[in-house]
Protein backbone atom coordinates (compact mmCIF):
# COMPACT_ATOMS: atom_id res chain seq x y z
CA UNK A 1 0.00 0.00 0.00
CA UNK A 2 1.49 3.45 -1.13
CA UNK A 3 1.31 6.70 0.99
CA UNK A 4 -0.52 9.06 0.09
CA UNK A 5 1.69 11.16 -1.17
CA UNK A 6 3.32 8.24 -3.42
CA UNK A 7 -0.24 7.98 -4.61
CA UNK A 8 -0.83 11.11 -5.62
CA UNK A 9 2.59 11.42 -7.56
CA UNK A 10 2.17 8.15 -9.11
CA UNK A 11 -1.61 7.60 -9.98
CA UNK A 12 -4.27 9.53 -8.77
CA UNK A 13 -2.02 13.09 -9.67
CA UNK A 14 -1.99 12.74 -13.35
CA UNK A 15 -5.41 12.42 -14.03
CA UNK A 16 -6.79 14.26 -11.10
CA UNK A 17 -7.55 17.23 -13.59
CA UNK A 18 -9.63 14.79 -15.68
CA UNK A 19 -11.24 13.30 -12.86
CA UNK A 20 -12.66 16.27 -12.11
CA UNK A 21 -15.07 16.46 -15.31
CA UNK A 22 -15.47 19.83 -16.38
CA UNK A 23 -13.06 22.35 -14.68
CA UNK A 24 -14.95 25.43 -14.99
CA UNK A 25 -17.82 24.05 -13.10
CA UNK A 26 -15.32 22.96 -10.65
CA UNK A 27 -13.68 26.06 -10.29
CA UNK A 28 -17.29 27.80 -10.09
CA UNK A 29 -18.04 25.54 -6.81
CA UNK A 30 -14.93 26.16 -5.09
CA UNK A 31 -15.36 29.79 -5.64
CA UNK A 32 -18.81 29.54 -4.19
CA UNK A 33 -16.99 27.86 -1.12
CA UNK A 34 -15.01 30.17 -0.40
CA UNK A 35 -18.11 33.15 -1.00
CA UNK A 36 -19.49 30.80 1.83
CA UNK A 37 -16.77 31.50 4.63
CA UNK A 38 -17.75 33.86 7.24
CA UNK A 39 -16.74 37.38 6.49
CA UNK A 40 -12.98 38.07 7.20
CA UNK A 41 -10.45 40.33 6.37
CA UNK A 42 -10.77 41.61 2.70
CA UNK A 43 -6.72 41.62 2.43
CA UNK A 44 -4.35 40.14 3.94
CA UNK A 45 -2.92 36.18 3.93
CA UNK A 46 -4.65 33.09 3.20
CA UNK A 47 -3.14 29.74 3.63
CA UNK A 48 -4.49 26.91 1.18
CA UNK A 49 -3.23 23.57 2.82
CA UNK A 50 -3.49 21.22 0.29
CA UNK A 51 -3.95 23.17 -2.73
CA UNK A 52 -3.96 21.20 -5.61
CA UNK A 53 -4.55 22.67 -8.70
CA UNK A 54 -5.49 25.48 -7.30
CA UNK A 55 -9.63 25.37 -6.87
CA UNK A 56 -9.59 27.13 -3.65
CA UNK A 57 -6.07 29.25 -3.97
CA UNK A 58 -7.37 30.93 -7.42
CA UNK A 59 -10.27 32.11 -6.34
CA UNK A 60 -8.49 33.59 -2.52
CA UNK A 61 -6.58 35.40 -4.87
CA UNK A 62 -8.71 36.96 -6.87
CA UNK A 63 -10.43 38.28 -4.04
CA UNK A 64 -7.38 40.18 -3.07
CA UNK A 65 -5.55 37.85 -0.53
CA UNK A 66 -1.83 36.54 -0.86
CA UNK A 67 -2.15 33.59 -0.87
CA UNK A 68 0.33 30.53 0.17
CA UNK A 69 -0.46 27.63 -1.28
CA UNK A 70 0.49 24.11 -0.18
CA UNK A 71 1.08 20.95 -1.25
CA UNK A 72 3.34 18.12 -1.89
CA UNK A 73 1.86 17.07 -5.05
CA UNK A 74 4.32 18.35 -7.60
CA UNK A 75 2.16 17.76 -10.63
CA UNK A 76 -0.72 19.30 -9.52
CA UNK A 77 1.27 22.28 -8.70
CA UNK A 78 2.71 22.84 -11.59
CA UNK A 79 -0.97 22.87 -12.97
CA UNK A 80 -1.71 25.55 -10.13
CA UNK A 81 1.14 27.15 -11.41
CA UNK A 82 -0.31 27.45 -14.95
CA UNK A 83 -3.84 28.32 -13.66
CA UNK A 84 -2.45 31.37 -11.10
CA UNK A 85 -0.72 33.23 -13.85
CA UNK A 86 0.03 36.40 -12.28
CA UNK A 87 -1.93 36.27 -9.28
CA UNK A 88 -0.51 36.57 -5.62
CA UNK A 89 0.15 32.85 -5.07
CA UNK A 90 3.06 31.54 -3.25
CA UNK A 91 3.55 27.95 -4.02
CA UNK A 92 5.65 25.40 -1.74
CA UNK A 93 6.00 22.00 -2.54
CA UNK A 94 5.94 20.63 1.67
CA UNK A 95 4.07 18.78 3.66
CA UNK A 96 1.34 20.37 5.33
CA UNK A 97 2.64 20.81 8.79
CA UNK A 98 5.42 22.82 7.74
CA UNK A 99 2.93 25.78 6.56
CA UNK A 100 3.63 28.17 9.25
CA UNK A 101 7.62 28.13 7.96
CA UNK A 102 6.02 29.99 4.95
CA UNK A 103 3.56 32.33 6.50
CA UNK A 104 4.38 35.79 7.67
CA UNK A 105 2.89 37.75 10.21
CA UNK A 106 -0.86 36.17 11.26
CA UNK A 107 -3.18 34.90 8.68
CA UNK A 108 -7.09 36.16 8.41
CA UNK A 109 -8.13 32.76 5.86
CA UNK A 110 -6.84 29.20 6.44
CA UNK A 111 -8.74 26.35 4.11
CA UNK A 112 -7.62 22.53 4.11
CA UNK A 113 -10.34 21.21 1.71
CA UNK A 114 -11.44 18.40 -0.55
CA UNK A 115 -10.66 15.10 2.41
CA UNK A 116 -7.49 16.71 2.42
CA UNK A 117 -7.47 16.32 6.13
CA UNK A 118 -8.33 12.20 6.15
CA UNK A 119 -5.16 11.59 4.32
CA UNK A 120 -2.91 12.80 7.56
CA UNK A 121 -1.10 10.08 8.97
CA UNK A 122 -3.42 10.16 12.53
CA UNK A 123 -5.21 11.55 14.71
CA UNK A 124 -2.22 12.92 16.72
CA UNK A 125 -1.14 14.54 13.24
CA UNK A 126 -4.50 15.96 12.51
CA UNK A 127 -3.97 17.86 16.05
CA UNK A 128 -1.11 19.29 15.32
CA UNK A 129 -1.93 20.53 12.37
CA UNK A 130 -4.86 22.01 13.78
CA UNK A 131 -2.82 23.72 16.58
CA UNK A 132 -0.62 25.39 13.91
CA UNK A 133 -3.71 27.02 12.31
CA UNK A 134 -4.91 28.24 15.60
CA UNK A 135 -1.18 29.83 16.22
CA UNK A 136 -1.40 31.08 12.68
CA UNK A 137 -4.34 32.95 12.52
CA UNK A 138 -5.57 36.15 13.27
CA UNK A 139 -8.27 36.73 15.80
CA UNK A 140 -11.40 36.91 13.96
CA UNK A 141 -9.65 34.43 11.59
CA UNK A 142 -11.58 31.88 9.92
CA UNK A 143 -10.49 28.08 9.26
CA UNK A 144 -12.56 26.13 7.14
CA UNK A 145 -12.17 22.17 6.07
CA UNK A 146 -13.97 19.76 3.57
CA UNK A 147 -13.82 15.79 4.21
CA UNK A 148 -15.39 12.82 3.94
CA UNK A 149 -17.21 11.18 6.96
CA UNK A 150 -15.78 7.26 7.09
CA UNK A 151 -16.21 7.53 10.75
CA UNK A 152 -20.18 7.69 11.44
CA UNK A 153 -21.20 4.43 9.21
CA UNK A 154 -19.61 1.83 6.76
CA UNK A 155 -20.47 1.56 3.32
CA UNK A 156 -21.07 -2.66 3.02
CA UNK A 157 -21.12 -4.92 0.08
CA UNK A 158 -21.98 -3.54 -3.20
CA UNK A 159 -21.66 0.27 -2.14
CA UNK A 160 -17.72 0.21 -1.30
CA UNK A 161 -17.74 0.03 -5.37
CA UNK A 162 -17.61 3.70 -5.91
CA UNK A 163 -17.43 4.91 -10.13
CA UNK A 164 -15.56 8.25 -9.91
CA UNK A 165 -15.70 9.02 -14.18
CA UNK A 166 -15.50 7.20 -17.26
CA UNK A 167 -15.21 8.47 -21.26
CA UNK A 168 -14.32 6.39 -23.96
CA UNK A 169 -10.34 6.13 -23.18
CA UNK A 170 -10.46 6.06 -19.38
CA UNK A 171 -12.66 4.29 -15.97
CA UNK A 172 -11.64 5.55 -12.94
CA UNK A 173 -13.23 2.98 -10.09
CA UNK A 174 -12.25 3.17 -6.37
CA UNK A 175 -13.47 0.71 -3.88
CA UNK A 176 -13.42 0.94 0.07
CA UNK A 177 -11.99 -1.71 2.66
CA UNK A 178 -12.61 -0.71 6.24
CA UNK A 179 -10.81 -1.04 9.12
CA UNK A 180 -10.92 0.52 12.95
CA UNK A 181 -8.85 3.86 12.36
CA UNK A 182 -8.58 3.70 8.56
CA UNK A 183 -9.82 3.01 5.64
CA UNK A 184 -8.08 1.83 2.66
CA UNK A 185 -9.04 3.60 -0.71
CA UNK A 186 -8.24 1.51 -3.69
CA UNK A 187 -8.24 3.46 -7.03
CA UNK A 188 -8.44 1.28 -10.33
CA UNK A 189 -7.66 3.11 -13.54
CA UNK A 190 -8.39 1.54 -16.81
CA UNK A 191 -6.97 3.44 -19.77
CA UNK A 192 -7.50 2.17 -23.31
CA UNK A 193 -3.43 1.76 -24.99
CA UNK A 194 -3.91 1.18 -29.13
CA UNK A 195 -7.43 -0.68 -28.86
CA UNK A 196 -6.99 -2.52 -25.41
CA UNK A 197 -7.83 -1.91 -22.19
CA UNK A 198 -4.93 -1.62 -19.34
CA UNK A 199 -5.51 -1.98 -15.86
CA UNK A 200 -3.16 -0.01 -12.79
CA UNK A 201 -4.22 -0.29 -9.40
CA UNK A 202 -2.65 1.95 -6.53
CA UNK A 203 -3.85 1.64 -2.58
CA UNK A 204 -3.30 3.85 0.25
CA UNK A 205 -5.26 5.21 3.47
CA UNK A 206 -7.41 8.13 4.81
CA UNK A 207 -8.24 8.25 8.50
CA UNK A 208 -11.71 7.51 9.88
CA UNK A 209 -11.82 11.07 10.81
CA UNK A 210 -15.14 11.66 12.69
CA UNK A 211 -16.75 15.16 12.25
CA UNK A 212 -17.13 15.59 16.36
CA UNK A 213 -14.05 15.00 17.14
CA UNK A 214 -12.52 17.67 14.59
CA UNK A 215 -15.00 20.17 16.27
CA UNK A 216 -14.46 19.46 19.81
CA UNK A 217 -10.81 20.12 18.85
CA UNK A 218 -10.88 23.32 17.74
CA UNK A 219 -13.61 24.74 20.19
CA UNK A 220 -10.86 23.64 22.50
CA UNK A 221 -8.53 25.62 20.99
CA UNK A 222 -10.82 28.69 21.16
CA UNK A 223 -12.76 28.61 17.97
CA UNK A 224 -16.65 29.34 17.48
CA UNK A 225 -17.84 26.16 15.23
CA UNK A 226 -20.32 25.62 12.91
CA UNK A 227 -20.97 22.49 10.79
CA UNK A 228 -22.71 21.53 7.52
CA UNK A 229 -22.69 19.07 4.60
CA UNK A 230 -21.58 20.74 0.73
CA UNK A 231 -23.45 19.33 -2.26
CA UNK A 232 -20.92 16.90 -2.72
CA UNK A 233 -21.98 15.32 0.88
CA UNK A 234 -18.55 16.29 2.40
CA UNK A 235 -19.19 17.64 5.73
CA UNK A 236 -17.43 21.31 5.86
CA UNK A 237 -16.70 22.80 9.23
CA UNK A 238 -15.61 26.29 9.80
CA UNK A 239 -14.19 27.75 12.61
CA UNK A 240 -13.96 31.30 13.52
CA UNK A 241 -11.02 32.12 16.14
CA UNK A 242 -12.17 33.93 19.32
Amino acid sequence: MATSETHYRTHLGPVYAWMLGDLDAAFARAAREIDDLPPAAARGVAVDLGAGLGLHAVPLAKRGFEVVAIDNCQGLLDELHSRGGSLPIAIHNADLLEFPGFVTGQAQVIVCMGDTLTHLRALATVESLLAAVAASLAPGGVFATTFRDYATSELKGEQRFIPLRADADRIMTCFLEYEDHQVTVHDLLHEKEDGRWRQTVSSYPKLRLAPEWVMSKLSQLGFSVTRDATTGGMVRIVATKN
